[in-house]
Formats: structure tokens, sequence, C-alpha cells
């Protein structure tokens, strides 16, 4: 097939163009912005665009496919042009949908932990060695792409997102793919800039499950309690259930957790914190519906590290730790934080808080943040107001954050990188755990003990 990218540089999308071209088929692209490390991967695969911006020129008659990416306007000059030939248009959950319509399709969606779950359990499969097809929103250790599709393989894993498929299909991506078997991990009310409030936001969980297949599978967390009024009010009769909670475990002298089954095993893991613990809970369940027997689960998730940016470890002495986390909700920030507090009771906690995404950044969302960091001995939030130029967001100050956060002596907001470089230098100290919470890169600060 000849498939052109609109969009080609998002996390996805070019993970997808390089499965395609390597499965053999005739693909190119176009975007407007492209970074790294997308750039440097498209360009070793020879589908790097000669040059920046989007031509209409490239949308020829010839091609069997545009695949469009949610980076693009919905008035983007190719995608105009694309209209005006006639050519295929899709969303990428849509093709992947299509492309894996043979397959026993696994989705994992949720709130938060959709890609620690999912990688879990690609890490499961492979430890098995089982083959699937996936999509995955982070690089993982042992696997080259985020997304595979052979077709050769029956078993698909995807990443289910709740936000929107494209500019022409406002319709979340995990509606496409109409799952014969899901994980729901917790539903928080997120993307205020499309769902404008939480009852919108928790609607697309219960049309969700309209989508499913037949006689499908769903893997719950009963802990949460909007997942519990989602599952109870559902009308689908067909629908087997498996609920799942947060494990109890006992953290080890090297660091790792000894975690108890309520099936009476015992297994170890080098994963810390409660949320951890509950993606993984979720894992094993979800595995377990797969084929895998939990006995096989935990022994492959001695070796699962995580995914890139998922409570990942930056630096480690004896008296010092540093996390980056991928975490911009306000329940992400509570449970991370949280997870990371129970596992070093006895050391000054640093949570760093950047808010980056336009929900984070929204003055009417911000509210929902109110003691998201509580359990931190040092709170900050940091925030760059060229973020919100480039956004068009009207400025926020540091006391309407500090509101929002909740007034506390241990609360620091910072709004330059030089003042942010410098706090981040200063948390080198004994005994103290460094937490970095970001959807973003923290304006590309760097302390300068993380070499």
């Amino acid at each position: 097939m000849r498939i052109h990218f609109i969009a080609i540089g998002g996390s996805a999308m070019h993970n997808l163009a390089l499965a395609l071209a390597d499965a053999g088929h005739q693909v190119s692209g176009s975007d407007d912005q492209i970074l790294e490390p997308s750039k440097s991967r498209l360009q070793q695969a020879g589908l790097l665009p000669q040059k920046e911006g989007w031509d209409p020129e490239t949308i020829t008659p010839q091609l069997d496919c545009v695949i469009l990416g949610m980076h693009a306007r919905p008035d983007n000059p190719e995608l105009t042009r694309a209209q005006e030939l006639g050519v295929t248009i899709q969303s990428y959950p849509e093709f992947l949908f299509n492309s894996t319509k043979n397959d026993h399709r696994i989705v994992i969606g949720g709130s938060h932990g959709k890609t620690t779950i999912t990688s879990m359990l690609l890490h499961a499969f492979k430890w098995n060695k089982k083959p699937v097809n996936f999509m995955v929103g982070a690089q993982l250790d042992g696997f080259d792409r985020m997304v595979q599709l052979d077709p050769k393989v029956q078993t698909a894993v995807f990443e289910g997102d709740e936000y929107l498929s494209s500019p022409l299909d406002r319709r979340p991506k995990f509606f496409w793919y109409q799952a014969h078997c899901t994980l729901l991990s917790g539903i928080a009310w997120d993307h205020i800039n499309v769902f404008p409030t939480e009852e919108n936001y928790i609607e697309q969980f219960d049309t969700y499950l309209k989508t499913l297949a037949p006689n499908a599978t769903l893997v719950w967390c009963e802990d949460d309690e909007h997942l519990v009024k989602v599952v109870r009010r559902t009308n689908r009769k067909d629908l087997k259930l498996i609920p799942y909670r947060t494990p109890e475990a006992t953290l080890k002298p090297d660091g790792s957790s000894q975690v108890h089954w309520s099936d009476g095993k015992r297994s170890q893991t080098p994963l810390i914190g409660t949320h951890n613990l509950q993606n993984l809970a979720g894992a094993r369940a979800l595995a377990e519906s797969a084929g895998i027997a939990a006995s096989d689960f935990d022994a492959a998730m001695m070796s699962f590290t995580g995914a890139s940016r998922r409570l990942e470890l930056l630096k480690e002495t004896e008296n010092f730790t540093a996390f980056r986390d991928f975490a911009h909700a306000p329940s992400k920030l509570r449970a991370t934080t949280n997870g990371v507090k129970d596992a070093f009771p006895k050391r000054h906690l640093t949570a760093v808080f950047e808010l980056h995404t336009f929900s984070s950044l929204n003055k009417e969302f911000l509210p929902t943040y109110r003691s998201a960091l509580a359990r931190a001995d040092t709170q900050v939030v940091y925030y760059d107001p060229e973020v919100l130029k480039h956004k068009n967001m009207p400025e926020l100050s540091a006391s309407f954050i500090a509101q929002c956060f909740g007034h506390s002596e241990q609360l620091v907001i910072i709004d330059s990188k030089t003042e942010l470089q410098a706090f981040l230098n200063d948390q080198y100290a004994e005994n103290r755990v460094l937490l970095l919470m970001s959807s973003g890169w923290f304006s590309k600060v760097t302390p300068d003990w993380l070499d």
C-alpha cells in the first residue's frame, strides 16, 4: 500500500509509520514540527520529510490511504487536497482496527495507568514467548517500536486512549477498537478542552462499554468509585466482569516489593508504590484472562522495570533517589506522590509538578489539584509563562496557583527556568527523594547532578 501520514512526527504516528514501512508498505509523511526522538528515528528509517510544513502536492490519487494525526488542523492543506481527490482518510485508531479486524483485541483503558498496564502485559507476553500485535504509548525495554502489526499474529494489545481520534473524528480513540477483552483502571476527569464537565467525561466510559464486542471480558478496578458506578449501570448482560483491587505488599530491604495476593500466592517486583501495585494487579488479572497463568505472569514481572517516564529511576545513591513520572492529572499526582512517600516513609520527599497540559493550565480545572501533593514534605509547582503564550491561554499568578493546590508552608511556586535549575541542584542531598512529575520536559531544565 501507498500510505501518507499527515502529522507524522507524533509519538504514536511515527511509530505506526515505522511499523508499516518495515512491513513493506510505501510510506511518506509531513509535519510542521518534528522533535526528538521522532526525528532521529524517522531519519534512520528514511522517512523524515525533506522539509517541515505541509505540501498539498504530496497528496495524489495514487495514495491508498492518508492517516490523519491529531496534531493537524481541520483546514490542513494536505487534508483538504485528500478530501478533494477522494483519497481514503483514516485516523490512526481507525487504521489499527482495520489492520486487526481478525485479531483477538485486548484494550487497556482508564484515566491513569494505561501505559504501565499495557507495558506489563506486553512484557508478560514476550517473556512467555507469545507473539502479539500492539500499540503502546511509551518506549519499552526489549521492544524496537511502540507499534507492531504482523498479519500472521492473531492477538492485538492496544493502549486505549479516551482522547479524540482525529480533527475530523471527535470520538475517543478507544471507541474504535471493539475490544474482546478490556481493562479499565479508573476514571478521573481530564482533558477539559474536550470534555467540559466531569459528567461528560464519565459518559465516555459508559459509551465505551457499549462498543465492546459481544461476550467481551471487562477487567476493572473496584477501588475506583466512578468506575463502580459505570459498571453497575451498564445493561450489557453478556459481559464477563473480573474486578481487582490493590494488593497488600511489603517493602523489602533491597528496595523491591513483595506482593501478597488474595489467592495466597506471593510474588516479587522491583516496582514500588501503591499505584504501581494497583496497576500490577490489573495486569495480572488481564493476563490470566488472556491465557497467561498467574505464576507465569509473576515470574515475568520480576524482570519488568517499567515503561519510559513511568516512575522512571533517574538517579540513585545510598542516601538520594530521584524519579521522573509522566503525570499530569490530579488523581495520578496524588497516587504517585502517596506511593513514593509510602515507599520511603523516613526520607524527605520533594515533589515537583510542571503545569504543562491545556487542562493543568486552565483556571477552571486548576482547583481540582487541591491537596494532590499534600503528602510531600516539600511541594513545588512549576510553570513556564512562555507555554501559556504558545497555547494562547491567559496568564496565571503564583497566588492563584497556590490557592488551587492548597496554601501551606511546604508549597513553592516557580515560574523561572533559572530558579528551577537552582532549586533542583539543591535537592541533591542526603536522606532525600525527589519526584519530578510532568507530561512535558520542565522547559528542558536538567539538574547538574544528572549525568
